[in-house]
């Protein structure tokens, strides 16, 4: 074969890897189509070909004096995860139409690493695949997570509707307080939570109803935590899915 043949077919072979690289990645980022009230399939990557409901309805994108959304958007009004980061085993995917993060595999944290708080108030939407569905939301991680160390120096306001211990039900502290009553909504329903740390005390209140009210200290797995630290999602496993959107932070301090 004759170099011009041979640098040919290279090129070529080097244009078909660029279009399938292209490809995957916007697969990767793009979610399935949605309508009002839909039956989906969680993205094959996902490692589980899982059909959960996702009910749409509601404002893809909420605004409230004072609070800062956590999900920036770019001029055409598309979302993007700038300012985050994540460790750990799976992913997060984000639809960039609609601002609705989903959780893939675990287990990991996705953590807002552009800011710290402190005192803070933090309200966001999520929703579940299924009753079993894990996840969490981590509060005043202390440094940027480089190993599984985070967990014994934060709090973890839980999401986990059928666990068998109060202790560990949608709305706790894990590990440290059970909520006072189990507020989840079913699968496919979108789930309000509202959650401060402000000094030492934490309050969460889920779908409009406070359910913890607790000065923290340390407690179960948590040796110690800080007065500051970054705000995180967890992505638990591979078998469940959590989505959440409309993320956003007001600073108290």
């Amino acid at each position: 074969m004759s170099s011009i043949r041979m640098f040919a077919v290279l090129a070529g072979l080097a244009v078909a890897g660029i279009g399938l690289y292209s490809y995957m990645a916007r697969r990767a980022e793009a979610p399935p189509d949605v309508a009002e009230t839909a039956v989906v399939v969680v993205e094959q990557e996902a490692g589980m070909g899982l059909k959960a409901p996702r009910d749409m309805d509601g404002p893809a994108f909420v605004v409230e004096e004072d609070f800062t959304p956590l999900l920036g958007q770019w001029g055409d009004g598309s979302y993007h995860k700038a300012g985050w980061n994540h460790y750990g085993p799976g992913y997060f995917t984000l639809d960039r139409e609609t601002g609705v993060l989903a959780t893939h595999g675990g287990m990991g944290l996705f953590w807002y690493a552009a800011e710290q708080f402190d005192d803070f108030t933090l309200r966001l939407q999520f929703q579940t695949s299924v009753p079993e569905s894990n996840s969490g939301v981590f509060l005043r991680v202390p440094e940027m997570p480089v190993s599984d160390d985070y967990i014994y120096h934060s709090f973890e306001i839980q999401i986990h509707a059928t666990s068998e211990e109060p202790i560990h039900r949608t709305g706790g502290v894990y590990d440290a307080v059970a909520p006072s009553e189990d507020l989840a909504k079913a699968p496919g329903e979108w789930n309000d939570m509202e959650i401060s740390f402000v000094g030492d005390r934490i309050t969460v209140a889920v779908n409009g109803t406070q359910v913890v009210d607790w000065s923290a200290e340390p407690a179960g797995k948590v040796a110690d935590f800080a007065p500051r630290g970054y705000i995180g999602l967890q992505n638990h496993d591979w078998e469940t899915s959590v989505w959440f959107r409309n993320i956003r932070v007001k600073r108290l301090d």
